[in-house]
């Protein structure tokens, strides 16, 4: 456990230090106050992006070695990565209410397909709950994990294959179109919400130790008691 405080005290300093940046850098000159909003939106998503990344890997790898510690990783890594998919969501929709003037569009190509991709995740974490056997549960798990990743690129590229609502990439390989200042403070705050993603992995795959070790004992804890027999029950 010492691990995980070291690891979230240093994921806090992160978040001030990122939530500084993000309240002095300089605003959009149309969107004003609201494009701070960015340096929660992108790094949220991108934390989603990574945490699916892991889950597919960790998937991969149990298909492979059939090792707990693999299905554990995907599991943790999945249930993270769909909390900052809901972050994402949500700060996208405050964004675009602001500036589009309305928070949602299923026309829009990257708010159709982050939807998309975060029911298939929240249906991901529905399985592992509904099937109790643990070999099988780490098996259909694992396949899904490794097939629902193809979503992460088409959220990704969504904005460049499809003219919508959502501007095309602001960083792009042949430089950002987001002013320095800005693309500085968004950049520290993905650092900072990178960090953060490491910290909860770290303790809620700690967690999932423990209940697997746990596990065991409920399941055996009236194993010890036997029915009284009908010739042993004393008449009242």
């Amino acid at each position: 456990m010492t691990r995980v405080r070291v690891l979230f005290a240093m994921a806090g300093a992160a978040v001030a230090v990122g939530l500084w940046f993000a309240f002095t850098a300089p605003t959009d000159a149309l969107q004003g106050e609201f494009s701070r909003i960015i340096n929660i939106h992108v790094p949220s998503l991108w934390v989603a992006f990574l945490a699916f990344g892991v889950t597919a890997l960790g998937s991969i790898l149990w298909l492979i070695r059939k090792k707990p510690r693999w299905d554990r990783l995907a599991s943790a890594s999945a249930e993270i990565g769909v909390l900052f998919t809901a972050i994402g969501l949500f700060t996208g929709m405050v964004w675009g209410q602001a500036v589009w003037g309305r928070a949602w569009d299923w026309g829009d190509a990257r708010l159709a397909t982050t939807a998309v991709m975060f029911f298939v995740y929240l249906g991901y974490l529905a399985l592992r709950r509904a099937t109790p056997d643990q070999p099988a549960r780490a098996q259909r798990s694992a396949v899904l994990g490794t097939i629902a990743f193809v979503q992460v690129p088409l959220v990704y590229f969504s904005v460049n294959l499809f003219r919508t609502l959502h501007q095309t990439q602001s960083i792009r390989p042949d430089g950002s179109t987001m002013p320095p200042e800005m693309l500085i403070a968004m950049l520290i705050n993905v650092l900072t919400f990178t960090l953060l993603y490491v910290a909860l992995m770290a303790a809620r795959t700690e967690i999932a130790v423990v209940e697997e070790a746990a596990a065991p004992v409920a399941s055996m804890a009236g194993e010890g008691i036997s029915p009284p027999r009908l010739g042993e029950v004393e008449d009242v």
